[in-house]
């Protein structure tokens, strides 16, 4: 099991809002933000831009968060 399996075990996450391209999750002072699209290796497109900047803003104006975790989801890449 890797560490990005373990973590999403160990912790219940909240799903803040639904988005297409990514997911946006808080817990604890945390917000993940993860690139969901990994059957084009998370490739951009302009609404994943626009998705991505609503959700840092978000956590951005949240007095509660202290940390911002950037991942991408699959095992191909990040994101590219």
């Amino acid at each position: 099991m890797s560490t990005t399996e373990n973590a999403e075990s160990t912790f219940n996450w909240h799903e803040i809002k639904k988005f297409q391209d990514i997911k946006y999750h808080k817990i604890e002072g945390i917000a993940k933000i993860t690139i969901n699209r990994p059957e084009i290796r998370n490739a951009f497109r302009p609404l994943t831009v626009d998705e991505m900047s609503e959700a840092l803003n978000d956590a951005r104006l949240d007095d509660k968060i202290g940390v911002i975790i950037l991942t991408g989801e699959g095992k191909e890449a990040f994101c590219s």
